[in-house]
């Protein structure tokens, strides 16, 4: 599938067929994740794959009851570990996760164009999800993703985003030039 069109059509999925995903389709959406890069090349994402059913279902439950979470074959956990390493200046702690963002927007995107649906789950309890998945002290959830086969057709275009001379700044926030 051709770049652009990954992009343009990749949504937020809810509903999966319980198909489930050869590992060769699999391996390549991680190794899209793996690759991504992060600052200084210090590589603090992990993904935890969870396909047990009572343990997507409790996934679920900690992603404050969202349960269609637990329909997808499997739940991919993104996980970002404090390696000690400062960029400095205003980044600070924050850069383990823009690096686990970047690899989980690598993985969604490779999902999309293999065929499976995502959908970037935000919302959780992280402290008990740490602790159901057995995280490390210095490691810490970021970003969970249901993984699957989608329910009907839901790649389609955009819709209700703002237009791109509006999303653009050219110079600063408010240049008139």
């Amino acid at each position: 599938m051709e770049f652009y069109e990954v992009v343009r059509t990749r949504r937020s999925v809810r509903e999966y067929r319980p198909d489930p995903i050869p590992d060769q389709v699999l391996n390549r959406v991680l190794d899209a994740a793996r690759i991504a890069p992060s600052g200084s090349n210090r590589q603090p994402t992990r993904v935890i794959l969870v396909a047990d059913r009572e343990r997507k279902e409790k996934v679920a439950r900690l992603c404050h009851e969202q349960a269609f979470i637990s329909t997808a074959p499997m739940v991919a956990i993104a996980c970002g570990q404090d390696i000690r390493f400062n960029r400095g200046d205003w980044m600070g702690r924050y850069a383990v996760i823009v690096d686990v963002t970047i690899a989980v927007d690598h993985l969604t995107l490779a999902a999309r164009a293999e065929g499976l649906g995502t959908c970037w789950i935000g919302s959780f309890n992280g402290p008990a999800l740490k602790e159901f998945l057995g995280l490390p002290e210095d490691a810490e959830v970021v970003a969970v993703t249901p993984l699957g086969y989608p329910t009907g057709d839901p790649f389609t275009g955009p819709e209700g985003r703002i237009p791109l001379d509006e999303f653009v700044k050219r110079e600063s926030w408010g240049w008139d030039g």
